[in-house]
């Protein structure tokens, strides 16, 4: 009993000796420099933020996120364009059939089309996150499409269910280059941003094959122009003399989702204008209308006529063969009847995108 005390005499005396000796912490009155990229575009989430709540546009978005998905009840694998009309349409349709159906694990991807080499390995990587589910339908292109059928991977016919209203030419709000058509795409002073020509080939390919076809169907072109001449300014320049530095280049891209970045590329400045399928500089102008504004390429910005050569895309849903369970077969098939509603029309409607 006296060593017991006698050590909790000791053990307090020390602790008093401690706090005599400990220094007071300042006051802190300043504040950190927060270092963060500026200009980043905060897009919508599709769901109501919840606590607690980890995303952050720069450096938290991907790589805090760990773990592996391998069982759903229903997988997307889709060309990312129509992502503002999907998102409308995935709440129609988990409202219609996810209770009856037992719809709980699902996903659904909108890069651009992936979905021969997900079919192939199985599985699409999002920083620290595996997704191993199998899609059950597959959207994309007519060359997509080819793609799947001849690996075999297919079941049924692909049914046509959008067909997008042409490109347009985006820019900063107030137009501050004056850009009014495909020409002013080539002066010296303007910078355009394109999609990556090898990472995202069909949608680089209809927009700078658009600019060329649309020019070289003008008869009103600038004096000593040319579809050959426009075509060559943009994509062979120079740009060797080009840097971070100020001394921009004459053509630009991103690394991988052309809609995420070209926007980004002329809030910024790294571009002053970008060639896109309508609907998305639609979603753009809507989502930050104090950030760009539509110049279009025949017609107007409310009610665009593709101008002759100006390309439009259609866009097909093909269900997956797989050793699907009698849940995933029906949301595979309620999923396909979705895509084909009255409702999924009217909401294509809104974001300025038509039936084929």
């Amino acid at each position: 009993m006296l060593k017991t005390q006698y050590l909790l005499i000791s053990l307090l005396s020390l602790s008093s000796l401690i706090s005599a000796n400990a220094q007071a912490v300042p006051a802190i009155n300043g504040q950190p420099h927060i270092v963060a990229p500026e200009n980043l575009l905060e897009w919508p989430g599709d769901f109501s933020q919840a606590d607690p709540y980890l995303t952050e546009p720069t450096a938290n978005r991907l790589a805090d996120l760990h773990g592996q998905i391998g069982e759903c009840d229903i997988v997307l694998s889709t060309a990312g364009n129509y992502h503002m009309a999907l998102r409308e349409m995935w709440q129609v349709y988990l409202g219609k059939y996810a209770k009856d159906l037992d719809i709980k694990t699902w996903y659904y991807t909108t890069s651009p089309p992936i979905a021969p080499k997900q079919v192939a390995n199985k599985t699409v990587q999002f920083g620290n996150m595996n997704m191993n589910c199998m899609p059950q339908v597959a959207v994309g292109p007519q060359k997509l499409i080819d793609k799947l059928v001849s690996m075999g991977v297919t079941e049924g016919e692909p049914v046509k269910i959008l067909k997008n209203r042409g490109n347009v030419i985006f820019v900063k709000k107030g137009n501050p280059k004056n850009i009014k058509s495909v020409w002013d795409l080539g002066r010296k002073d303007v910078t355009l941003v394109t999609p990556h020509p090898k990472l995202e080939a069909g949608s680089f390919g209809n927009f700078s094959g658009s600019i060329y076809d649309v020019a070289a169907n003008d008869t009103n072109a600038p004096a000593g122009m040319t579809a050959d001449k426009l075509f060559d300014s943009i994509f062979n320049s120079d740009q060797s003399k080009c840097d971070n530095k100020g001394n921009k280049c004459k053509w630009v891209s991103g690394k991988r989702i052309m809609h995420r970045e070209q926007p980004w590329a002329v809030a910024t400045g790294e571009a002053d204008a970008g060639f896109i399928f309508y609907h998305l500089a639609l979603y753009f102008t809507r989502t930050f209308p104090d950030k760009f504004e539509i110049v279009p390429v025949g017609g107007s910005a409310e009610d665009p006529k593709p101008a002759k050569g100006n390309k439009s895309a259609v866009l097909q849903a093909v269900r997956i063969k797989g050793d699907w369970n009698k849940k995933q077969q029906a949301a595979r098939e309620a999923l396909m009847k979705a895509f084909q509603s009255d409702e999924f029309t009217d909401i294509l409607s809104k974001h300025g995108i038509d039936r084929p």
